[in-house]
């Protein structure tokens, strides 16, 4: 085969294989997009939730989002660029629990990115999406949003909590086995305390995955979700 017969066949295995990969996630998207109108939203809007945004006070809000999403207002869905954000959004955080059954790293990434970029920021407010985030995020097998964790772990609502105990369920959202309250009580205490440095302003992260705002220790390690933790921020 002379080389422009290789050229050619390569451009065209090349061409298809981009028409196939563009084929296949547009009509992901337009599958998601549907299912969003006729599934989602409509349940969304008529599921009674025990917690509405404004169940967090002003500062819990604040707290939670410098956290869990810095720039959650703002971005459409991804953010790549604001230190301590890491690779997942609060929208694509319920992007991984509305549209899949079983998410694994790699191609369901590429997925869920698309999906929380052009379907459910565009179709979901941010108002709606907080909500449901408040009442569903996992913080252990008993507890399955903030209402049912403030019962669970400190046996009141969560409008008795104080603004620590908020914190130590905060602290959890991230690894919730590892950070958990009951199991690991010194670990989420050391958690929380970083979490207030960064919320006072006392720190800031160094980069987008400076995640635990300092370095663990090789146990407090183990079992931590991927891409979350990188030794070299704390050097």
């Amino acid at each position: 085969m002379n080389h422009a017969k290789y050229l050619s066949r390569t451009l065209i295995i090349t061409t298809v294989s981009i028409v196939a990969i563009t084929g296949y996630y547009g009509w992901e998207l337009y599958a998601a997009y549907q299912y969003t109108l006729d599934r989602v939203i409509p349940q969304e809007k008529a599921t009674a939730y025990p917690l509405a945004t404004s169940s967090l006070t002003a500062t819990q809000q604040s707290a939670l989002l410098k956290i869990e999403d810095p720039n959650f207002y703002h971005h459409a869905g991804i953010d790549l660029t604001t230190p301590g954000a890491g690779i997942t959004t609060i929208t694509q955080a319920l992007v991984k629990k509305l549209y899949f059954e079983r998410f694994t790293p790699g191609i369901a990434k590429i997925k869920q990115t698309l999906i929380a970029r052009f379907v459910l920021d565009p179709l979901m407010s941010k108002e709606m999406q907080l909500r449901r985030f408040i009442n569903t995020v996992y913080l252990g097998p008993k507890a399955k949003g903030f209402e049912q964790a403030a019962n669970h772990y400190f046996n009141r609502p969560f409008d008795q909590i104080s603004d620590d105990q908020f914190l130590a369920l905060v602290a959890m959202i991230i690894a919730p086995e590892t950070f958990n309250i009951e199991k690991y009580p010194e670990r989420n205490r050391a958690r929380v305390a970083r979490l207030k440095r960064v919320i006072n302003g006392e720190y800031e992260p160094k980069g987008l995955f400076d995640l635990y705002y300092g370095r663990l220790d090789q146990k407090t390690q183990q079992n931590l979700p991927p891409l979350s933790y990188f030794e070299s921020y704390y050097r």
